[in-house]
């Protein structure tokens, strides 16, 4: 019983019906990697960074695991209405709604699971999970990808993600065999500078942006929208910390010289409208920071 790297999903770009596959929603929160063993309860996230304490409601709501697991699953913020609101877990807290939202089981009863097949994988995670109302199974359809996908769409979902049925789960590999299809364009970032505030705004006007790609950071745009009064204090106050006089991107920038730059280890995401030709997101607009990834994995994601 210890930590297994999570299975990644491919980005494809759009919806598609098969009766190889069922189609469940894509979460959108934090991955987390649960594990049960002997009534403990350990949480980790995506990277494999203890976050058990941060997240003690959930670890207490597992503790009615009757046997011992690994799950796989989503961590949540809900608004009032019951919707998952990423902004929501920037400032998560005693207050927050959080949900852990499961979709897999790795093992169960001391056996591993990943060599079963996706189906068989579900209906022990069935039986696997606690009743109660912070943990919640993750129900798939299937054949009607399209449909389900249009009904995300018009709810604001995220996205959905495809898995074939007789699938086997791999551990810290990124393969076909699951598939995301978003709703719109969003994009892991890494924060390399900010700009000075302008008129009546405090703390920083923009953020500049980048993504790893081979052993460089590439320029990928300016986020300066997004931003509420608490997000705009937290990120300056992080970001303070990293000022460096080195400019960590090769490419010119607007406004350069109004730019303080920082070292890139602050990791967000971000939602735009398209891709320009030249590599450059279009109206960027910051979603929050992620703490479940590190700088160096943040690479330029498009459709396969």
């Amino acid at each position: 019983m210890r930590f297994l790297k999570p299975m990644l999903a491919t980005l494809i770009d759009g919806p598609f019906d098969s009766s190889e596959y069922v189609y469940e929603i894509k979460w959108d929160g934090y991955r987390l990697i649960s594990i049960v063993e002997k009534g403990k309860v350990t949480l980790y996230s995506r990277n494999g960074i203890n976050v058990t304490e941060k997240y003690s409601p959930i670890a207490k709501a597992l503790k009615g695991t009757k046997h011992d697991a690994i799950f796989d699953g989503e961590l949540v913020a809900l608004d009032s209405r019951g919707k998952s609101i990423f902004e929501l877990m920037q400032h998560a807290d005693s207050e927050t709604k959080l949900q852990y939202c499961v979709f897999d089981l790795l093992c169960f009863k001391g056996k591993d699971l990943r060599s079963k097949t996706l189906i068989e994988r579900k209906q022990l995670l069935k039986e696997a999970l606690p009743r109660n109302k912070q943990i919640v199974y993750s129900e798939h359809i299937e054949k009607e990808g399209k449909k389900f996908f249009a009904v995300a769409k018009k709810k604001g979902l995220e996205g959905i993600i495809a898995k074939t049925k007789v699938g086997k789960y791999y551990s810290g590999k990124r393969t076909r065999e699951w598939l995301k299809i978003k709703t719109g364009h969003e994009q892991e970032v890494v924060i390399v500078g900010f700009t000075a505030p302008q008129k009546s705004r405090k703390h920083f006007g923009s953020l500049v942006l980048a993504v790893h790609e081979g052993t460089l950071w590439r320029y990928v745009g300016r986020a300066g929208t997004g931003f509420d009064e608490a997000l705009l204090k937290l990120l300056h106050d992080k970001m303070k910390k990293l000022i460096t006089k080195q400019k960590p991107i090769t490419e010119k920038v607007p406004d350069e010289k109004q730019t303080t730059w920082i070292k890139p280890n602050l990791v967000g995401e971000v939602k735009f409208t398209e891709w320009t030709s030249n590599g450059e997101m279009r109206h960027p607009a910051f979603k929050g920071l992620r703490t479940d990834k590190k700088a160096t994995q943040v690479t330029r994601e498009l459709p396969a």
